[in-house]
This record gives C-alpha cells, structure tokens and sequence, in this order.
C-alpha cells in the first residue's frame, strides 16, 4: 500500500487543478531488478472541469517535448524536456517546467531508485479522482488505473535520472 501526494495548484486559479505524486516499486522479476514508478496525475479538479484539465495537461507536456501515447523519453539524453528528480532521505522531489512536487517514498523505494539510477515518470492526462491525496492506495486499485488501455495510450512516459545531494 502507498500514500499518494497532493500538489495544489491554486484548483481555482488553474486549469490543472490538483496534481498528485505517488511512488510504487515492481519485481524483481527473473533477472529484472526492482523498477522504482512515479506518476503525477490530475484529480480532475481544475478551474474549468477535467476537460479543460486534460487540455491543460497536454499541452504542458507538448511543451516539454514529450508526447502522450509516445516511446517512453529519456530526459538524462534529451535534457530539454526539463525533468529533474532529486532522492534524498525517503523523499522524491521531483521537478517539471509545470510542477515541483515532494512524495515520500519507502526505503526499498529509494534504494531502488538509487541502484538504478532513474525512475520510471508516468504522467496521465486522464483524470484519477479516486487516487485522493493522503488516503491509502492498494496495490489493486493503483493497478486497475495504471494498467488500463485508456490510461497507458494517454500519458506520457519517461525516464528520469536520480540526483543526489552531494555532501
């Protein structure tokens, strides 16, 4: 189980309305090591309905230079799309030329993310407005939302790489 993350954008001033962050982990699986996740996603809540949500958010991706529906981007070759992801202390902070945002993440999470040295970023434009921020998520309803057809063709993907502060 894991808690998601909220990132308010001002619900009455954005289009966006609330953005949330929430981290997961898969495998190992046979000689795959763990994958550390992160997804940003919209509850639907913005200024002018979830319609104008989605818009909002595809064109904040378009303007990253990443596509929805597309090949996954990895933003440690193509550093204009302006993705950065700093893991320190059980916290991801993750920045996009739209958002900051901080998520706490487990310790296997981090470990992972550390060992791997990127993370998996999916940014649906569909709307969760059942991933409340704060209240816990199962591994079965993150799936039903991630795994779905309609979910996969519209978000982006990519590969972020880790920072770590340097001490």
């Amino acid at each position: 189980m894991t808690t998601s993350e909220a990132l308010d954008m001002a619900r009455s001033e954005s289009p966006l309305g609330t953005l949330t962050v929430i981290a997961w982990t898969i495998g190992p699986a046979g000689d795959r090591p763990v994958t550390p996740f992160l997804m940003v996603y919209s509850l639907g809540d913005g200024r002018d309905g979830p319609e104008a949500g989605v818009m909002a958010l595809r064109a904040a991706l378009d303007g990253m230079g990443v596509p929805v529906g597309g090949a996954v981007v990895d933003t440690a070759q193509d550093r204009r799309a302006g993705a950065h992801l700093l893991v320190e202390a059980q916290r991801a902070v993750l920045t996009l030329p739209f958002m900051t945002a901080q998520c706490p993440v487990p310790a296997e999470w981090e470990t992972a993310a550390h060992e791997s040295g990127q993370v998996y970023l999916i940014v649906p434009v569909t709307p969760w407005p059942a991933g409340r921020p704060g209240e816990p998520v199962t591994e079965a309803r993150l799936k039903v939302f991630v795994a779905d057809q309609d979910t996969v063709r519209n978000a982006a993907h990519l590969m972020v790489p880790v920072s770590r502060i340097q001490g």
